[in-house]
């Protein structure tokens, strides 16, 4: 009998130990899963802020652009003004107003060329978060397929003592 409670003993112990065991691989891998989350989290933000620092940049140039181009038109202004004022005045308003559209053309085309410049990143940002979010059910998928195999394989080897245990004391008890 003591025998027997000895063995029932050891072998609450044993599955003690297994459920400990389990248990920590279980944290492990939880803990694994959080590092590589909080990682492609990091390179998602790290992306973004790249990609708002180029839509920032190429604002800023179409503005320089756009600021340069208006000084010009003024300059041009001012010298045909300045210039024709010995002859005619008609002709110093048709030049006004010739450049007048000039300039208001030119702002059109500044105009579209930043908002094609708008569209082309968004689409691009959008493009990027599909990427990732593509990227993290593929390495969750990957996470639980392993998490599966390991589960299945513990199992049974799990199975395989339990039978080794409970044959033995059988065999050698009386």
């Amino acid at each position: 009998m003591l025998l027997m409670i000895m063995r029932m003993m050891m072998m609450l112990m044993m599955m003690m130990m297994m459920m400990m065991m389990m248990m920590m691989m279980m944290m492990m891998m939880m803990m694994m899963m959080m590092m590589m989350m909080m990682m492609m989290m990091m390179v998602v933000m790290m992306m973004m802020m790249m990609m708002m620092m180029m839509m920032m940049m190429m604002m800023m140039m179409m503005m320089m652009m756009m600021m340069m181009m208006m000084m010009m038109m003024m300059m041009m202004m001012t010298t045909t003004t300045t210039t024709t004022k010995t002859t005619t005045t008609t002709t110093t308003t048709t030049t006004t107003t010739t450049t007048m559209m000039m300039m208001m053309m030119m702002m059109m085309m500044m105009m579209m060329m930043m908002m094609m410049m708008m569209m082309m990143m968004m689409m691009m940002m959008m493009m990027m978060m599909m990427m990732m979010m593509m990227m993290m059910m593929m390495i969750m998928m990957m996470m639980v397929m392993v998490m599966m195999m390991m589960m299945v394989r513990r199992r049974r080897r799990r199975r395989r003592r339990r039978r080794i245990l409970y044959r033995y004391p059988v065999s050698t008890s009386y």
